[in-house]
């Protein structure tokens, strides 16, 4: 076993850098500074969303790869030797702990709260990261090395681990300011944010798995923290009357540069961001070709999905005298929520990307310069929904593009109250609502009539799906949909089912993607872009790595999966 351990990687990975640091660093606050800089590089990016990642919603039922099949969405991912997700959750734990146990013995003049309430935030996010893939997992609140018994202890229960979580995060306010002292780092309020978070999805988890009470115990504590945010935060949603009903899609391409249809514009008109990750076109950039990778025939996305965006009256498509049918290769787009054109782009559109001939010249549209260089959507590929979200109009080489990713926003945090209030009484006052959900849905749909009981009740609606409708239209392409199917219980239900495309028979798609005439369709005549999809209970949890095992066999592997 001695000869097994020293050719595979445990859970905490003994960094010989941190064994330096922990003895020769720790004099000065700027030390501890410096430390907890490190912490910044470990949470989501664009390459969590890009690519196939445990939040991508790549491994959901919105949107799926181009040409291959994602085994975690497709329901047939197995046992893996090792996984970095599980050991560097592990290794960072490690380091902020280092911080923590120096922070005790620390005798300078300058303060050092920041950095210590740094430690306990991302100390928390680790966790919970932990116990979102894998369940029950072990704490680790010391400096641990390779002879510490944790290193051969069961798993604690993911109750005890969430309880840690939010004290690590109660911690982490008392210590926080409540401004960010720089662009870019956590205040107070991020971590009453991701607290929010947290309880929220927990509380979920445990309600639909029969465990009411401790369920509305966890949702009282998100909605307390979600409502700290809004009334003392100081955020808002990002929404220039100048962009009108398209701001949602110019919030996630801003740059210092000119990066909107209105002069001026910058990063620091975004008061939405809570917390991100920054970037810059010279000096940090995304290292994903982020433009090509979104824009266009980029992915698939689910007809499912598109069919969740309401109608201008505020009521589902098969609700609403607005909605214009499918003939026509745009009659789907007409009278709806106005996030579907800042999503989607139409047959016939004219829009831009970042390449040098087909970018923004004078930012004047089709009135100016802009028109020269304007590409035209054509519908007929891929699934025959196109995607535009994320992708930058100015001419920027590939991989340069510099806005930042947007971890924490604070339109999340508005959604988080509604449904946490919601799940936590089994009902929301129409005040509540319109505190939190219709900001949400106003921001680029300011004539939309707002969620309401009145509207519910008069309309045949149910509470939850609209509460839910408004979380999946809102944060699409951002990493929540597969950790929100898996918390409500829905995965079993939603997942298996085919990834469909555009209604192509009898439509007008029909005599223009004449190449579509032998591909399965549906019963509906809609095209079939994935099938033979599965989910069973097991899928609810990763598998624990076999590595893991074999260090230390008192884990126990998770529910179902067996070692091949």
């Amino acid at each position: 076993m001695l000869g097994l351990s020293l050719t595979m990687t445990s859970c905490l990975d003994l960094n010989p850098q941190d064994q330096l640091a922990d003895g020769n660093i720790w004099e000065s606050s700027s030390d501890f500074k410096y430390f907890a800089n490190n912490f910044y590089g470990w949470t989501r990016d664009f390459t969590h969303i890009y690519n196939d990642a445990p939040h991508s919603d790549l491994r959901s039922d919105l949107i799926i790869p181009l040409n291959s099949v994602n085994a975690f969405s497709h329901g047939n991912n197995s046992i893996t030797e090792s996984d970095g997700n599980y050991t560097g959750n592990y290794n960072n734990i490690r380091r902020t702990n280092l911080l923590l146990k120096n922070a005790a013995n620390y005798t300078g003049n300058e303060t050092i709260d920041q950095y210590v309430g740094e430690a306990h935030f991302f100390r928390a996010y680790c966790h919970f990261e932990l116990v979102q893939l894998f369940g029950d997992v072990i704490i680790v609140k010391e400096v641990m090395d390779i002879n510490s018994p944790e290193m051969n202890k069961e798993r604690d229960d993911r109750g005890d681990v969430i309880d840690f979580i939010i004290q690590d995060l109660r911690d982490a306010t008392a210590k926080l300011p409540g401004t960010a002292p720089e662009n870019g780092r956590i205040s107070k309020y991020a971590a009453y944010a991701f607290l929010s978070r947290v309880a929220l999805y927990e509380g979920t988890w445990q309600k639909f798995r029969g465990n009411e009470a401790r369920g509305k115990d966890l949702l009282g504590i998100a909605a307390a923290a979600a409502k700290e945010v809004i009334l003392n935060g100081g955020y808002e949603l990002f929404k220039p009357a100048a962009l009108g009903d398209m701001a949602y899609k110019y919030l996630f391409t801003l740059e210092d540069d000119q990066s909107t249809p209105v002069a001026g514009l910058s990063k620091s008109s975004n008061k939405e961001y809570i917390f991100y990750r920054r970037h810059d076109n010279d000096l940090s950039r995304f290292n994903i070709n982020i433009t090509h990778g979104a824009v266009g025939n980029a992915f698939l996305i689910n007809r499912k999905f598109v069919n969740l965006y309401l109608c201008s009256d505020g009521l589902p498509i098969e609700k609403s005298t607005k909605f214009q049918g499918y003939a026509t290769m745009i009659s789907e787009f007409v009278n709806r929520d106005n996030r579907m054109k800042n999503c989607f782009l139409q047959n016939g559109e004219k829009y831009w990307i970042n390449d040098a001939g087909n970018s923004r010249i004078d930012w004047k549209g089709m009135d100016g310069e802009d028109a020269k260089n304007a590409l035209t959507c054509t519908a007929n590929h891929g699934s025959g929904y196109q995607n535009k979200k994320w992708g930058t109009e100015r001419e920027v080489i590939d991989y340069y593009e510099g806005y930042d990713f947007p971890i924490i926003r604070y339109a999340e945090v508005l959604l988080n109250y509604a449904e946490a209030v919601f799940e936590k009484d089994g009902t929301i006052s129409n005040e509540d609502l319109n505190m939190s959900l219709n900001m949400v849905r106003s921001r680029v749909n300011p004539e939309m009539p707002g969620l309401s009981n009145e509207l519910v009740n008069g309309n045949g609606l149910d509470m939850r799906t609209e509460i839910r409708r408004e979380r999946t239209v809102e944060l699409y392409f951002e990493g929540f949909r597969i950790d929100d199917l898996k918390r409500w219980k829905t995965a079993e239900t939603e997942m298996p089912q085919d990834i469909l495309g555009i209604k192509w028979a009898g439509t007008q798609f029909e005599t223009s993607w004449g190449t579509e005439s032998s591909r399965a369709k549906n019963a509906e005549g809609c095209l079939i872009m994935e099938s033979g999809r599965t989910w069973s209970e097991k899928n609810y949890l990763l598998p624990l790595p076999a590595d893991q095992l074999q260090l230390n066999p008192n884990l126990g592997q998770n529910p179902n999966w067996e070692v091949n």
